[in-house]
């Protein structure tokens, strides 16, 4: 007995504040939630509305949170969880779900695709009672290839964008994200990487017209919500002005045969003095040849050694016998040479990017990744070419335990992207910047010390690189979010306040999202950790 008596006593001890917390919160949230699935209710045709709705009673509750999960930290028992999951198959739905969830004091999450890196598109860390929207059921996508535009509603996937145009067409193409389960509710309105960048700029350059509900539960299009709200919500997140339904999006033109390449150079191959030529030559290729870099350790040819090893991944749109002369040109440091060099269709370099290479395209339709694991990641903006030495310290750092399944990607700008104003959209980071870091790290091990240690190995790589990166303000991409580097508080925010982070993520166009913000949503319904807050002459009582 006395051996079970000590671990549950320290449960207890370590549970308590929690349970304390989350009592009250189910405790006032319950008769709310009950209220919320009431008002749905008489909304809506209760017989169909009523099985798209789950509370935390319903056996499939769980499920159906889970499912959608991309990153394990946020998928604990300690996790808050929300109150009810709503699952609409159609707008009014959701101008229902908005409207109810203001009726009773519920806060709003909004689930696309489940990519949101901390999380914030289905948990609340602010321990209050919340209902999670989960686009899962709203995901169709009609492309109309004559008109080189596509519908494409918030609930699908890059995988089913892409896939949708390839059954359409093999010439046309859309500049999104690599990973094909990301939502592209979250992805178009934070800006929107991918292998077509330097061509054609990002997703939300390429956004004409979109569907979103507001706080009063309007349907609003392009012209009825007015340039500043559609200015606002291409890249700089939507989830802060109201709830995006659809986007229609500009398709742009490719070849039939692109050229792909993935190269690997280790340290004993000369991969630090190829990166650095890299970081000179990188943002000033063709604009059609699209080069990033991976940085992780690796196992040395030295038995017991570790070294590093530089992936060098590229699309180029046209033939490998043009590219070739065009890198040996500009680039012969990497060696390319013919056998590296993979001629392939637009589509099927999705696959090859994505690690489907040879399979079915049917793959693109999968809404799940086929290893969720728990991670952290952070980002950075560089202007100047980091000095050769500066990479020791990344190696040194990257030979460490937790470093095991850590990545730097090094994705380089140039081309369109030193064309579009950096006001054009929310999204600042154009002209100037010569290549965007994701500092990534991966871990499989469960518990919260595992986490903090991986969690702290990512904050000290990040304070490391910060002489050789943007500053005054350290740069930062929303759709990499990371709330390390501020956030809102519970209730009232002042524009100074989020400014520390929102000057990071917008620069000079912060001050325009707050005014939008201001405009559209003054109660400040919509918010999270890191929405942006409106201009407020004073603190709301209870705030």
């Amino acid at each position: 007995m006395k051996s079970l008596a000590l671990p549950f006593a320290l449960v207890l001890l370590l549970s308590s504040q929690c349970w304390v917390t989350s009592s009250a919160e189910n405790h006032a949230g319950s008769d709310d939630a009950h209220k919320f699935v009431q008002c749905l209710e008489n909304s809506e045709d209760s017989t169909s509305i009523s099985k798209l709705i789950y509370t935390r009673t319903n056996s499939s509750f769980s499920s159906i949170l889970d499912f959608s999960i991309q990153n394990l930290r946020f998928s604990t028992p300690t996790t808050p969880k929300p109150q009810v999951i709503v699952t609409p198959l159609k707008e009014s739905h959701v101008q229902a779900a908005v409207k109810c969830s203001q009726k009773y004091g519920l806060q709003v999450r909004v689930r696309s695709g489940g990519h949101d890196y901390e999380g914030l598109s289905y948990v609340s860390n602010y321990h209050v009672p919340f209902v999670i929207i989960d686009f899962i059921n709203l995901s169709s996508v009609s492309v109309d290839p004559e008109a080189k535009t596509a519908w494409v509603q918030a609930g699908a996937t890059n995988g089913k964008v892409y896939h949708s145009i390839a059954e359409k067409s093999k010439t046309l193409a859309f500049p999104a994200g690599v990973c094909p389960t990301v939502g592209v509710g979250g992805l178009f309105s934070g800006g929107g990487y991918g292998f077509l960048m330097r061509k054609y700029g990002l997703a939300a350059d390429n956004v004409v017209d979109a569907h979103l509900i507001d706080v009063n539960g309007r349907l609003l299009d392009r012209k009825s919500m007015g340039e500043d709200l559609f200015w606002a919500i291409r890249g700089g997140g939507g989830a802060s002005f109201g709830v995006i339904i659809a986007w229609k999006i500009t398709l742009v033109t490719v070849p039939e045969t692109v050229t792909a390449f993935t190269v690997n150079r280790t340290l004993e191959q000369n991969a630090t003095k190829i990166v650095d030529r890299w970081q000179h030559v990188a943002d000033n290729l063709d604009e059609d040849l699209y080069i990033r870099v991976f940085l992780r350790s690796a196992n040395s040819s030295t038995q017991g050694k570790k070294t590093i090893r530089a992936s060098f991944e590229s699309l180029f749109l046209g033939g490998a016998d043009v590219l070739l002369p065009l890198l040996q040109h500009s680039f012969p440091e990497l060696g390319l040479v013919k056998e590296d060099c993979i001629e392939m269709s637009w589509i099927e370099s999705i696959m090859y990017f994505a690690g489907f290479r040879g399979q079915s395209l049917d793959v693109l339709l999968n809404r799940t990744q086929p290893n969720v694991r728990f991670f952290k990641a952070k980002s950075d903006f560089v202007y100047d070419p980091m000095p050769e030495i500066a990479f020791q310290g990344i190696y040194e750092r990257f030979y460490e335990k937790e470093a095991e399944a850590a990545e730097m990607i090094l994705s380089p700008y140039g081309g369109v992207m030193n064309q579009i104003s950096d006001s054009a959209t929310p999204f600042p980071h154009r002209a100037g910047t010569r290549y965007k870091i994701q500092h990534i790290v991966y871990w499989e091990e469960e518990g919260s010390e595992a986490s903090q240690r991986h969690i702290s190995w990512i904050r000290r790589l990040y304070d490391y690189v910060a002489p050789y990166v943007s500053k005054n303000p350290r740069a930062a991409y929303l759709n990499y979010r990371d709330l390390d580097i501020g956030t809102n508080n519970k209730g009232y925010t002042s524009y100074k306040q989020a400014s520390i982070w929102g000057l990071k993520y917008f620069k000079n166009n912060f001050k325009r999202l707050v005014d939008v913000k201001t405009m559209v949503d003054p109660g400040n319904f919509f918010r999270n950790e890191q929405s942006i807050p409106p201009l407020s002459s004073r603190k709301k009582k209870g705030d």
